[in-house]
């Protein structure tokens, strides 16, 4: 089994076609065809279904194409690694952030990352644990922030708290209910939440019953922060978020705090990786950098705990 032959694999898989893939590689087709029947045959089973319109991954094709991921993702990870620490400023970054670590995190640290590292190429996607934890598995993301997740993650990932945190409501400005100063007052209300599964509904309801209020009434569950705000901006749907969302530019033009007086608990916000395998130079430094930025996150709960208590 050679690494070209775990390329040929994977570039199969995410094209559909073999001539996809060749066009990709800049490989000849029968060339890319024999790497495929080659490593089938070695591993005695069909790792792809041929049918009219391309290639359609077999159950154990799925599997051997989320090791061989790993696999190249850590022969990337190696040769960026061996090239920063002699100097090098090349390679690529992949971190999954929260809309709390895209607002209170990353901005003070992307220009000093960019400083030290300016010609490594930064793949940045919006996200929560629950959609993320795939590709931390198998490789092909350095890190997670965000909220921590409700169960554990597996013994192959580790993960680090950085802050407690909590929320506050948010509307559209204008929002008929933005006079409400208690959570009693919002019974009412339609919420939408971010949670693409049925785990914050029942969040939601743990936390409305802790202040005796009726269980909320979920009208949308969105997987994107631009999403849920869009949909807070063009209807009278309420959310619960992490104070942190303040600092978007959409709170202040399109969206509004509700002021209740209740302290909303959320979850804390954690760092997850990989366990027993090192960042990249590059990695490591842009994480640190969102590291020193936690003070400023946590005076903004503890200021917000503070408040609700007087």
């Amino acid at each position: 089994m050679k690494l070209n032959q775990l390329r040929d694999i994977v570039a199969v898989a995410e094209r559909g076609s073999l001539r996809a893939a060749a066009r990709h590689l800049d490989l000849a087709q029968p060339a890319l065809t024999r790497s495929v029947r080659d490593l089938e045959r070695e591993l005695g089973a069909p790792l792809f279904e041929r049918r009219a319109r391309g290639m359609v991954l077999t159950p154990m094709g799925a599997a051997f194409v989320r090791r061989a991921n790993a696999v190249l993702s850590e022969v990337r990870r190696a040769r960026e690694e061996v090239e920063q620490l002699h100097g090098g400023t090349r390679g690529e970054v992949v971190a999954g952030l929260s809309m709390v670590a895209l607002t209170a995190l990353l901005p003070k640290a992307l220009s000093l990352f960019r400083a030290r590292y300016p010609n490594v190429q930064l793949h940045l996607i919006e996200g929560w644990y629950t959609t993320l934890e795939n590709a931390l598995r198998d490789g092909s993301m350095d890190f997670y922030v965000g909220p921590e997740p409700v169960q554990a993650p597996p013994g192959d990932l580790v993960q680090e708290l950085l802050f407690e945190n909590v929320r506050i409501v948010l509307g559209r400005k204008g929002h008929p209910l933005g006079g409400a100063r208690s959570l009693s007052q919002l019974v009412d209300a339609e919420w939408a939440t971010t949670s693409v599964t049925f785990k914050a509904e029942e969040e939601f309801s743990e936390l409305f019953s802790r202040f005796e209020v009726p269980p909320p009434k979920i009208a949308l569950r969105s997987q994107s922060a631009l999403t849920l705000m869009s949909s807070l901006a063009a209807s009278d749907l309420l959310a619960m978020v992490p104070i942190q969302w303040i600092q978007s530019p959409w709170v202040g033009d399109q969206l509004e705090r509700i002021p209740i007086r209740e302290s909303l608990r959320a979850p804390s916000i954690v760092t997850i990786r990989r366990a027993g395998l090192p960042l990249t130079p590059a990695a490591e430094y842009l994480l640190d950098l969102m590291r020193r930025n936690v003070p400023d996150a946590v005076k903004q709960a503890r200021k917000e705990r503070a408040g609700k208590s007087r």
